[in-house]
């Protein structure tokens, strides 16, 4: 027996070009690039109409092959290529940056008593306003989940009076909530970085409360019943089971709030009337009708989405590591 298996072939281990072929990494680039061919694909029948009404009236005559490239270069665009949002994210983040574009895009203006203010059309800048409005509102609307969560899992009669209401909080939309927050907290004098934050705060803290919620009362029923024999204080109790039970729990539901707080923020500096983050971007470039400002605007704020939900996925793995939780 032991002789046959020994003259069976090994199996072969794939080659290098093989693990590469089936990599995760080869199928998001697959995916980027069909979604890229639909996005050309797309400009150019939105643009299309725009572009030839546009020669029609100019007398211009183009070949199919100049229509379809002049269809990307269009100054503003129904739908912007990939290249031009490319472009326009490089000129005013690295461009500015390494003042290849700053003479272009900010005027002398910026510099004032000898010292260089920040450029009001950076998209650093920008980013950096609305990045601001959320953490606050993220880190604020973190705890006040975590806080609620253990009073509603804690005492039964805040279970049954105060989640309905946290439930029900989230059925009015947030358009309509903004422009309320952003006058009450303006007849207090209260203006800039808090009434976006609080914006923030209330879209962020019900996925961290219902999260909680759930992750405190996940432990096992025996593991809840063993402490209860070794006489274990409701402190005890949580330090020891439900809060390491819960960390899981508290930090997919941290993604999720961490998204949500950028949307708040986005969301609040719209009917503000501000001048800096990218919900003022926003709303200049509709202004306008600066449609490659708007996406470029969309596209760094997704970035910036992006990394700080990775951020929180750091945490939550560094924090599993050291606590020894399952996830």
């Amino acid at each position: 027996m032991s002789a046959a298996a020994d003259a069976l072939p090994m199996p072969r281990r794939p080659g290098l070009v093989s693990r590469f072929l089936h990599s995760g990494f080869v199928s998001v680039l697959v995916i980027v690039g069909v979604i890229l061919a639909i996005w050309y694909v797309a400009a150019v029948l939105m643009n299309a109409g725009v572009l030839a009404s546009t020669d029609k009236r100019k007398g211009i005559e183009r070949t199919p092959t100049e229509f379809v490239l002049a269809t990307y270069e269009m100054d503003r665009p129904l739908l912007p290529a990939p290249h031009q949002i490319a472009i326009e994210v490089y000129d005013t983040t690295a461009g500015l940056w390494y003042g290849e574009r700053e003479r272009d895009i900010c005027p002398p203006l910026d510099t004032f008593a000898g010292e260089t203010r920040a450029c009001k059309k950076s998209l650093f800048y920008h980013a950096w306003v609305t990045l601001s409005a959320t953490l606050l509102g993220f880190g604020i609307g973190s705890l006040l989940g975590v806080v609620l969560a253990v009073l509603i899992v804690h005492v039964r009669s805040l279970a049954l009076s105060l989640m309905p209401w946290v439930i029900s909080s989230q059925t009015v939309p947030i358009l309509a909530i903004a422009p309320m927050v952003i006058v009450a907290f303006a007849a207090f004098n209260v203006t800039g970085l808090l009434p976006k934050a609080f914006i923030s705060t209330y879209l962020s803290f019900f996925p961290v409360t219902v999260g909680m919620v759930k992750g405190l009362r996940s432990p096992d029923p025996f593991h809840l019943d063993l402490m209860r024999t070794y006489n274990a204080s409701a402190w005890q109790t949580f330090r020891k089971v439900r809060w390491p039970a819960a960390l899981p729990y508290l930090f997919v539901s941290m993604k999720i709030a961490i998204a949500a707080s950028v949307v708040g923020a986005i969301v609040a500096e719209l009917p503000t009337g501000a001048v800096a983050g990218l919900g003022a971007r926003l709303l200049s470039g509709s202004y306008y009708g600066q449609t490659i400002q708007i996406w470029s605007a969309l596209i760094v704020a997704s970035l910036m989405a992006g990394v700080l939900v990775g951020l929180v996925g750091l945490a939550h793995r560094i924090s599993l590591r050291r606590t020894g939780a399952s996830a």
